[in-house]
């Protein structure tokens, strides 16, 4: 039976269609066939050091699903009053992946720990030891579900206010874990009033300061915590690579820690990336200058990967 024009029609058409359809799969190549978006994954981790459950969450890169890779880790820390959602339910996600789309950072995880108000540090009351729980249970147990290149170089920490203090402070204080660490707005204060007073923002920083430094407020504790301390001795840290910035109008006055920080670190000839930028304190500043800290720690993590490969013998 000899095909009608109307079959041979039909025929081209489906035909066409087939073939678009095909060469639109075939242009996409690997990033068709890997997650185009980002995923978050938000659970809890039980922790025998805390004696409770933490939540966390983790954003993982576009296609991390489709591969076999391994991939740095970037762990962001949190500002008081905020939890482990703050960083999606603001801008922290779209701007890592804005940044990744536009190929201005290389693809790496992101987790981010519900830090309460624990300045990541272990309480003077020895009663809610968190660094302990980063240190010897988040940063393994991360290491064991997702697939992340486990060495320093490729592992950093960031932070913002009460989060860039522990970012710093940890880095300081565990370069064997943190190849990396920066912080925004960092909630550094250099010397408390004698007496403190109980009323405004002094006040308002011993009543928080209150729960991980003791009640009263123990400033020895304070201080041997504190990353304008431990910036004294960077011979303890001389391989971190270190970005922070503060914005010159910071409501808390943390920009006066800031540029302590940075001539302590200057003085004692430790390199680091330090800028005091336009703006004030919170999400309206971060949105603006999160990139910075985004892209330090990818180009870390980039040459950590180019590393990695030529131990390899191959590229990544």
């Amino acid at each position: 039976m000899r095909p009608t024009p109307h079959t041979v029609n039909l025929f081209q058409r489906l035909t066409s269609a087939g073939l678009v359809l095909l060469a639109e799969t075939l242009l996409a190549g690997p990033a068709f066939a890997q997650t185009p978006f980002a995923r978050l994954d938000c659970e809890s981790l039980p922790s025998a050091v805390l004696g409770r459950g933490v939540a966390y969450c983790v954003a993982l890169p576009p296609g991390y699903d489709a591969g076999a890779g391994r991939y740095p880790v970037l762990y962001y820390l949190h500002g008081l009053f905020e939890n482990e959602k703050s960083w999606s339910e603001r801008s922290g996600q779209s701007i890592w992946e804005d940044l990744m789309r536009q190929g201005k950072i290389g693809k790496f995880i992101v987790v981010m720990p519900d830090g309460g108000k624990t300045f990541y540090v272990n309480s003077y009351d020895g009663r809610e030891r968190y660094e302990d729980f980063i240190i010897q249970e988040l940063v393994p147990a991360i290491d064991r579900k997702y697939r992340t290149m486990r060495n320093r170089q490729a592992r950093g920490v960031s932070g913002t206010s009460m989060g860039g203090f522990g970012a710093l402070h940890l880095g300081m204080e565990h370069p064997d874990i943190f190849g990396s660490a920066s912080a925004h707005s960092a909630a550094l204060i250099a010397k408390f009033p004698n007496p403190l007073p109980s009323e405004g923002r002094w006040g308002f920083y011993a009543r928080v300061l209150q729960v991980p430094f003791g009640a009263p407020l123990n400033e020895a504790y304070f201080d041997a915590n504190n990353p304008l301390t431990l910036a004294e001795h960077p011979e303890r840290f001389s391989q971190l690579k270190l970005y922070f910035d503060c914005g010159d109008q910071d409501r808390y006055g943390f920009e006066e820690g800031a540029k302590l920080l940075d001539q302590i670190l200057t003085a004692k000839g430790f390199p680091h990336d330090f800028a005091l930028r336009p703006g004030n304190h919170g999400w309206s500043y971060l949105s603006q200058y999160l990139p910075f800290s985004l892209e330090f720690h990818g180009k870390i993590f980039s040459q950590a990967e180019d590393a990695s490969a030529a131990a390899k013998g191959g590229p990544r």
